[in-house]
């Protein structure tokens, strides 16, 4: 990332806490983990023309804030829908075939060798992948998923074009999706109109022993209800990327053999990381050429 960014940039590391109004700075650029609120916007340097967020989701930036003081905001879109993809798929094999028990299992030195009804999962081929959000990166997850033999749904806030659709059924609520699909994977956008989205009624419109699959963000989904119908068999198993208040998360899902977690590495790629950098870097030279570049968030309404 560094790297790519300093091609073309003057870069200056140091914590947000240690930005001020003096600081003579074009841009700012941080990531997910680094809160930047309206107290945060108004210590940053007067002359302060873009901030550059090392995601796609821009939940921990108060855009309105941005948007007062005239400051551009960049994101990274595109660049990290391959990576965040493949790790929907991990996830949704993990859970699925029930990868957590099965590490468990060899490294307790407890597993006494083969047999025919050893920790039996299910098949991705011929059931049913709801995926709630099918922006960029829930497309490519379903490209994958369909290749692996699974019919597609999904719930948007707007129906996609035949083109784009590709074969995919599309549901008006997210209610009618959970009922149809085996697996309700999550890639939507973190928004006040998402969030808690995934709750008790989604869980149980679900078939019983049904799967979920997270890459978007933990606050889309109700902890207290996944745990819940996890704990009870109604969902069979959760693959997680993504977990509300992490890295500090519910400790439950720790006791839950069916919860297959991951640290948040939906993007960890090396060559995603060279191309989110590549692509913010890119943004603040257009934005200081006059120029509207393709990963500029608009402001909001």
């Amino acid at each position: 990332m560094v790297a790519a960014l300093a091609e073309g940039l003057d870069l200056t590391a140091k914590p947000l806490s240690e930005v001020t109004a003096k600081d003579a700075a074009d841009g700012l650029v941080l990531s997910v983990e680094t809160p930047l609120d309206s107290a945060a916007i108004a210590r940053l340097p007067a002359g302060l023309a873009a901030v550059g967020t090392y995601s796609v989701g821009t939940d921990h930036i108060d855009r309105a804030a941005l948007a007062e003081r005239g400051i551009a905001l960049l994101s990274t879109p595109d660049v990290l829908s391959a990576s965040v993809a493949e790790i929907a798929v991990f996830l949704t094999l993990g859970a699925m075939r029930r990868a957590t028990e099965s590490i468990s299992l060899v490294r307790s030195g407890a597993w006494t060798g083969w047999t025919p009804g050893q920790l039996l999962g299910h098949e991705l081929a011929s059931r049913t992948a709801g995926i709630f959000g099918m922006g960029r990166i829930g497309r490519e997850i379903a490209a994958r998923l369909s290749g692996m033999g699974m019919t597609i749904a999904y719930h948007n806030r707007s129906r996609l074009k035949p083109k784009d659709e590709r074969g995919a059924v599309y549901h008006p609520t997210l209610q009618g999706l959970a009922k149809t699909c085996d697996v309700l994977v999550i890639a939507c956008p973190a928004n006040a109109a998402t969030g808690g989205a995934v709750n008790a009624r989604i869980l149980a419109a679900m078939r019983p022993g049904s799967y979920i699959v997270n890459v978007a963000r933990g606050t889309v989904v109700d902890d207290e209800a996944l745990i819940a119908a996890l704990s009870s068999g109604q969902i069979a198993g959760a693959g997680l990327d993504v977990m509300a208040g992490e890295p500090t998360f519910d400790a439950r899902y720790l006791d839950l053999p069916n919860a297959f977690l991951l640290p948040h590495i939906g993007s960890s790629t090396v060559e995603t990381r060279v191309r989110m950098g590549a692509i913010l870097r890119d943004g603040f030279i257009a934005l200081a050429r006059g120029e509207t570049p393709p990963n500029l968030v608009p402001e909001p309404a």
